[in-house]
């Protein structure tokens, strides 16, 4: 399986991703954007060993790097934007488990670089790239955390409550503690740097991996839990853990507050909830794609003030269209409310993963036997919405899946959509 994927560059380290790999990626990379690169990494054990190769091709081209240390993914894209590089690379596997590594590439402004925006291009250049002359690129080491933090800082509004916050040993962990020194009242835990992960996963997304946050809460009234790049988080309240689209909508309502009128994303899997509570806020909601190099060329055409993913992903135009846990964090802190039990109005599936093996033909299926009772959209695989319920299924970007969620007024009703796609899909 190729290391090229939808959004970025991953694999196991070393067996499909390695020092030689990363050289061989430093050239092509800088072949194909003929300029300095600014680059970052997280807490992984391979990651500097993968950076020094990396840097390596791409001095090895004739181009410098700038090497900003170990820092969060929304870090990278701060220094992309803020310094004005024309590349910018972030070596880390996210939220994957210790064992993957990887690179998340983006241009000038932070625009990220995804398989239809430059990384075939790069695909190519690296299947070709020979490891021949070196010319006499260097390394140049930046302190950029001081600017980062005062950056992150035009977000914070005070504390209206009590925070812990689970770093999951992760890259997030240096901001974190640069937001402390700068005054913000914050708990934390898991805030040492340890590529191991000893304490869990850095998935906010399984559960599993919040309960160490939730045994921790004592008198903090929230827990922001972040992956191990600091790209997505995990809310919890009350030993309750906050569904993604909930946090989305209750985002959107405080920034409308004094941004009436404005555009607000949401992805296409969200509940409704999110579109009724931005259109009652008084702003205009517009469904989007999955994955944030199509959320945020879109936020881009849009001018949006805010988008927010079901995976955890928040995207702010003030920190240039890009996600950021750590204004989310910030976001989170200054709201005057955060209550989202209004919103426990619908009965969602949840994702569900199926195996299929020809996903056209499943989604043809599924195409002509909803035709004509509803409203039927092609943004990402197939929307479907009536009065009762809606649906979505889509090809995964990343796996041999296909994807499916459903939502209706009544648990039966959803369970029974759900049985029935799971038919055609297997069919």
């Amino acid at each position: 399986m190729s290391i090229f994927k939808a959004y970025d560059i991953r694999g196991i380290y070393p067996e499909e991703i390695n020092e030689e790999t990363a050289e061989r990626l430093g050239r092509a990379i800088a072949k194909h954007f003929k300029t300095t690169v600014v680059a970052g990494r997280d807490t992984r054990i391979s990651s500097l060993p993968l950076f020094k190769s990396f840097a390596k091709g791409v001095n090895a081209e004739g181009y410098d790097v700038v090497d900003i240390g170990i820092i969060d993914t929304p870090g990278l894209y701060f220094a992309t934007a803020h310094y004005g590089f024309g590349c910018g690379v972030m070596i880390t596997a996210s939220h994957n488990p210790k064992e993957y590594n990887g690179l998340k590439i983006c241009r000038e402004a932070a625009i990220p670089v995804g398989s239809d925006s430059g990384l075939k291009d790069i695909e190519e250049i690296f299947n070709a790239v020979s490891t021949g002359t070196e010319k006499k690129g260097k390394i140049i080491e930046k302190d950029m955390l001081d600017d980062y933090a005062d950056h992150l800082m035009h977000f914070y509004k005070g504390s209206k409550r009590k925070a812990l916050v689970d770093c999951s040993n992760g890259a997030t962990a240096r901001i974190v503690k640069k937001l402390i020194e700068k005054g913000i009242p914050l708990e934390v835990i898991n805030d040492e740097m340890d590529g191991n992960f000893p304490a869990h996963e850095p998935n906010p997304l399984k559960e599993e991996n919040l309960q160490q946050l939730k045994d921790n809460m004592n008198d903090a009234d929230i827990g922001i839990c972040f992956d191990g790049d600091g790209d997505r988080v995990g809310v919890v309240s009350r030993q309750e853990t906050i569904r993604n689209d909930f946090i989305t909508a209750a985002i959107a309502k405080d920034l409308l507050k004094t941004h009436k009128g404005e555009t607000i994303l949401y992805d296409l899997r969200s509940s409704r909830v999110v579109r009724e509570e931005i259109e009652k806020a008084g702003g205009r909601a517009v469904m989007c794609r999955v994955g944030h190099a199509f959320i945020k060329k879109q936020m881009r055409e849009e001018n949006a003030l805010f988008a927010g993913e079901l995976s955890g992903h928040f995207y702010y135009r003030e920190n240039y269209f890009a996600d950021s846990g750590p204004i989310t964090m910030l976001t989170l802190l200054g709201m005057e409310d955060i209550e989202t039990g209004s919103f426990k109005r619908y009965f969602p599936s949840g994702e569900i993963n199926v195996e299929v093996k020809d996903p056209l033909a499943a989604l043809k299926r599924i195409e002509e036997r909803f035709a004509g009772k509803g409203s039927i959209s092609y943004l990402d695989g197939i929307s479907f919405e009536c009065e009762d319920y809606w649906f979505n299924v889509r090809a995964s970007n990343t796996e041999p899946l296909v994807r499916v969620n459903v939502e209706s007024g009544n648990k039966d009703r959803t369970q029974a959509v759900v049985r029935l796609l799971l038919d055609l899909l297997r069919d």
